[in-house]
């Protein structure tokens, strides 16, 4: 016998096709309690959870999904088909309760429950149900706790990515998401950090849109204002965890900033000249994203490149030079990316400078024996 989604509207048939209006029946609840443990998007051993109570909410979600006919969890969330009201709204309706301000923390699997159904919601399903998930998430994201933070962020992530701009625009509520992620930025945790970096590459071009549909006139935007902070604080990090968050983030916003990454130029290259310096470990994950930084605001911003020519030349050739000389435990492939990726940098200076590059590094070729050297040099000069 299958059982109904809970739902206030009368004798509208559920997913599991019994009537609805009934009081909340046991397949939503179960599916709740099950999900939590059993959800493939979940840590394998939460807290609460070992291997054989996952086993058994495992055999009891696929006892559910049978029941109703349905072949996944997410089929049966959103439903068969585009006249059928799916279970969502039904576990929704069961965890309202349950995701209040003062009752979300009693039960420590809650949040799991929601994030993982939350995420087997997709476009263009997510949409209507926009306003019983963005509170919860929000609430989850502002809590004390880092693991909460990340969970929070992520399920934000998640309705950014699969709710049209359109309805996130509505009500401002991206500026609200926007505004919650933003407080993040002061975070020192690295996983925290990566996490809201990554939404906000993704709500960054829904809030323009509302900006643009809006006439704001404001002189600086919303990704204007992320990248001052990170600058700012890459500036002043000394942690390796963080330094390497920052600079694999760092292309996405130049590339989306275009040439207007030329009103942070000053900032930006103090940022480039200081990661260049510092090795950060046998991958040099770092250097590797400040490099490709480089490479992506000299093709966006080059009229402004020739008058940091000198600086820049400089900073380069002590890099490849200190990659050659490298005697730790950093490998090949890598010492061999970061010297291709600095080659690549000095051919489009040289491109810009109109040809001063290959000037300035004729004495360095002709006066260096060191063979890795002269080969990233001999590059530049036939490069034309």
């Amino acid at each position: 016998q299958r059982c109904a989604a809970p739902s206030r509207a009368p004798a509208r048939p559920g997913p599991g096709g019994a009537a609805a209006g009934e009081e909340p029946a046991g397949l939503p609840q179960q599916l709740c309690r099950a999900s939590g443990k059993a959800s493939p998007r979940q840590e394998v051993f939460l807290p609460w959870t070992g291997p054989g109570s996952q086993r058994v909410a495992r055999e009891l979600l696929a006892g559910l999904l049978r029941a109703t006919g349905c072949g996944s969890v997410a089929e049966f969330l959103r439903g068969k088909d585009d006249e059928e009201e799916g279970g969502f709204a039904a576990v929704m309706a069961l965890l309202k309760q349950e995701l209040t301000k003062d009752t979300w923390k009693h039960n420590p699997a809650t949040k799991h429950v929601f994030s993982g159904t939350l995420l087997h919601v997709t476009r263009p399903w997510l949409s209507c149900h926009l306003e019983s998930v963005l509170p919860p998430s929000l609430l989850i994201s502002d809590d004390y706790q880092e693991e909460n933070k990340i969970l929070g962020v992520r399920c934000l992530h998640h309705i950014v990515l699969n709710v049209p701009a359109a309805d996130l625009c509505q009500f401002n509520r991206a500026h609200v998401v926007y505004h919650a992620l933003y407080n993040h930025l002061y975070s020192r945790e690295a996983p925290l950090v990566e996490a809201v970096l990554l939404c906000l590459l993704d709500l960054l071009p829904v809030l323009e849109r509302a900006r643009r549909h809006q006439k704001e006139t404001r002189p600086t935007a919303p990704c204007d204002e992320v990248l001052q902070l990170v600058l700012t604080h890459m500036e002043a990090e000394h942690r390796l965890a963080l330094r390497r968050v920052y600079a694999r983030a760092l292309p996405a916003f130049v590339q989306r900033l275009g040439i207007q990454i030329a009103r942070h130029l000053k900032r930006l290259e103090r940022v480039v000249l200081g990661y260049l310096e510092v090795c950060d470990g046998p991958e040099e994950e770092a250097r590797l994203g400040i490099l490709e930084t480089l490479r992506c605001t000299v093709q966006h911003a080059w009229p402004r490149m020739p008058c940091r020519l000198p600086v820049l030349l400089k900073a380069l050739l002590k890099l490849i030079w200190d990659v050659h000389t490298d005697q730790g435990s950093t490998p090949e492939p890598v010492k061999a990316a970061l010297l291709q990726a600095a080659t690549e940098c000095l051919i489009l200076l040289d491109r810009c400078s109109e040809g001063q590059v290959k000037v300035l590094l004729e004495g360095v070729y002709s006066s260096c024996e060191e063979g890795r050297v002269r080969d990233c040099i001999r590059k530049v000069q036939e490069n034309t």
